[in-house]
């Protein structure tokens, strides 16, 4: 296994849960499945992406298969991409993937855990990557699992948000309850306490990652209530609560998904990044190395992996003082993430409400 795939820098290893999905079941026949390239069931050729969360929203999904495309074209292998949302599909798809001789099978989010614990054993040739993922104990050798620590940019998200907003009161908005969510309401909360003890962020989750009428109608009461700052971590939810910033004056969003910046030209002033294509580009070439191992990679500021970023839309397009506030803001959430990545700024990653 690789180091970097247990530590990056000075960054410390946390465990983070991940975004559950919903949808329609999607059969798995032979000649069923989406198909890319020719003699896509050549043995070890073949690498396939199963994701449990909707494609179509511009979105985390809408990115990997985007890069896995790219990257089947730049390195000449057949590819498939099945959208697994029936929970009782998942260890027939995976099991259906390796019989048929797919060299590697990319799965997304923690419900996919068990079902790889369950087949991969079986398929010792067939190399697994599951993105968005605790690590396993033990690990499995076939099996590398992939994390994310999103709180540190959504501390970022928190320090710019109190420094743009002009009432002091910030929100976030996460499609479900999860440790993982709850470490980056936590987060945010941190990071406006730092700036000043009259910062405070109201939490709220809609109960679905694609739920965007529940996301706009929680957007609307917390902007009511006085909040001018949101910050979204909710999947397909979070083209509501754009939708509610356009929807009144002095209401600034900061988004998951740089895609989302076109949604709200004069609202979305900058984003969290989690870049799962790139992610998944980096894990498949990794894969494809000949030095690919099971364990466990953490990805974080360090490697770009995640990040905290402008819209260049919002700086041209947004309301003149709310620009001015990001535009002084920004050297501050610069020197963050450099201290962050050196250790020298800890973020704790605290999953309790």
């Amino acid at each position: 296994m690789r180091d970097d795939h247990t530590r990056l820098g000075a960054l410390p290893v946390s465990r983070r849960q991940a975004i559950l999905a919903g949808g329609a079941a999607v059969g798995l026949g032979v000649l069923g499945l989406p198909l890319i390239g020719e003699q896509a069931f050549a043995a070890g050729k073949l690498v396939a992406l199963v994701h449990t969360q909707a494609a179509g929203d511009d979105g985390p999904i809408d990115d990997m298969i985007a890069h896995l495309k790219a990257l089947s074209k730049e390195k000449d292998f057949p590819i498939r991409a099945i959208y697994a949302a029936d929970p009782s599909t998942y260890q027939s798809i995976l099991t259906t993937l390796a019989k048929a001789g797919a060299g590697i099978i990319v799965t997304t989010f923690n419900e996919m855990a068990d079902p790889l614990k369950a087949v991969a054993p079986a398929y010792p040739d067939t190399k697994f990557v599951q993105l968005y993922a605790d690590p396993f104990n033990p690990t499995i050798p076939n099996i590398l699992t992939v994390e994310y620590q999103a709180h540190y940019g959504m501390y970022l998200a928190g320090l710019f948000g109190a420094k743009i907003s002009q009432s002091q009161r910030l929100g976030y908005i996460g499609g479900v309850s999860l440790p993982g969510l709850n470490a980056d309401l936590n987060a945010m909360k941190a990071a406006a306490a730092s700036v000043s003890i009259n910062a405070k962020v109201k939490g709220a989750f809609a109960g679905s990652f694609q739920d965007p009428a529940k996301g706009r109608e929680i957007a609307n009461q917390l902007f009511s209530s006085g909040v001018d700052f949101i910050q979204t971590d909710g999947a397909a939810t979070d083209a509501g609560v754009i939708r509610a910033a356009g929807e009144g004056g002095n209401r600034i969003v900061s988004a998951v998904f740089r895609t989302q910046f076109k949604l709200g030209p004069k609202t979305v002033a900058a984003s969290v990044l989690v870049n799962f294509g790139q992610s998944l580009t980096d894990q498949v070439n990794f894969a494809l190395s000949g030095t690919f191992a099971g364990g466990h990679h953490v990805s974080n500021l360090a490697d770009g992996i995640i990040d905290f970023v402008p819209s260049p839309l919002f700086m041209a397009n947004g309301p003149a003082d709310y620009v001015m506030r990001a535009k002084a803001a920004w050297p501050a959430v610069d020197a963050a993430k450099q201290e962050i990545i050196q250790g020298s700024l800890k973020v704790p990653f605290d999953t309790k409400l």
